[in-house]
C-alpha cells in the first residue's frame, strides 16, 4: 500500500472521528432527556453541559435544536413550574420560535454576536428551575425571549466574540464554576452562588448592549 493512499486513510479516519465526536452531541442529548422524563434535572442539566461542550465544534443544528430546545423544554414542562395548559402553550411558543432562528442563515454578526436571542432555552430553564419563580413571571420571562428572538438585538456568544474577551472568559469561567455549585446543590443553591449567577446573567445580557453603544 502506498504511502500516499495510507494518508489518505488516515486522513479519512482522523475526519470520521471527528464527526462521530460531533454527532455523539445526540446521544448526550438523549441521556438528557430520559434524566428530563425521570424528573432528574440535575442529571439531564449535567448531561446537557457535556452535550454543550461537544458543541463547541459546531456541531449540526439539529444537535443544537435537540439539546438547547427539546430536552429543556420537556423539562420545563414536567417540572409543574408552569401550570397546564400554559404549559404547553409556553412550550409550542419556544419550540416554534426556536426553530424559526436556527432555520435563520443572518444569526450571527460578522463579529460573531448572536443577532436576536440565540434560542439558549437550556440555560434559561437552568435559571427558571433554580428561582422557581410564579408562573406569570415565568410567562412573561418566556414570552419576552421568544419575542427578542426575531428582534436583531445582539447577544453575545462567549466562546467567539473577541471583544471584551478579556473579561469575559474569566467570567464565563466563574459562571460555570457557580454552575455546578447549583448542580451540587440540586438546583437548590445556597444565596451567595444564585446571586452570582443572576450578576454574571446580568452581565452576558449586557454584553450586546455595550456592543450597540460601541458601534
Amino acid at each position: 500500500m502506498s504511502p500516499g493512499r495510507n494518508y489518505s486513510l488516515a486522513h479519512r479516519a482522523g475526519a470520521f472521528a471527528v464527526h462521530v465526536l460531533t454527532a455523539s452531541g445526540v446521544g448526550f442529548g438523549l441521556l438528557a432527556l430520559m434524566a428530563a422524563h425521570g424528573r432528574q434535572f440535575t442529571e439531564m442539566f449535567l448531561w446537557l453541559g457535556v452535550a454543550l461542550l461537544v458543541d463547541g465544534i459546531d456541531g449540526p443544528l439539529i444537535v443544537d435544536y435537540l439539546t438547547y430546545v427539546l430536552v429543556p423544554v420537556y423539562a420545563l414542562i414536567l417540572s409543574g413550574l408552569i401550570p397546564a395548559p400554559l404549559d404547553l402553550v409556553a412550550g409550542a411558543a419556544i419550540a416554534i420560535a426556536s426553530a424559526l432562528y436556527f432555520a435563520d442563515g443572518r444569526m450571527k454578526t460578522d463579529d460573531a454576536f448572536f443577532r436576536g436571542f440565540p434560542a439558549a432555552w437550556n440555560l434559561v430553564v437552568f435559571y427558571l428551575l433554580i428561582g422557581k419563580p410564579a408562573p406569570g413571571v415565568a410567562l412573561g420571562i418566556i414570552a419576552l425571549l421568544c419575542a427578542l428572538t426575531f428582534i436583531p438585538v445582539p447577544f453575545v456568544n462567549p466562546f467567539r466574540v473577541t471583544r471584551l474577551r478579556i473579561l469575559t472568559i474569566p467570567l464565563l469561567a466563574a459562571w460555570i464554576a457557580l454552575a455546578l455549585a447549583a448542580l451540587a446543590y440540586d438546583l437548590s443553591p445556597p444565596q451567595p452562588v444564585w446571586i452570582g449567577l443572576l450578576v454574571l446573567a446580568v452581565y452576558f445580557l449586557g454584553a450586546g448592549i455595550l456592543r450597540i453603544r460601541s458601534t
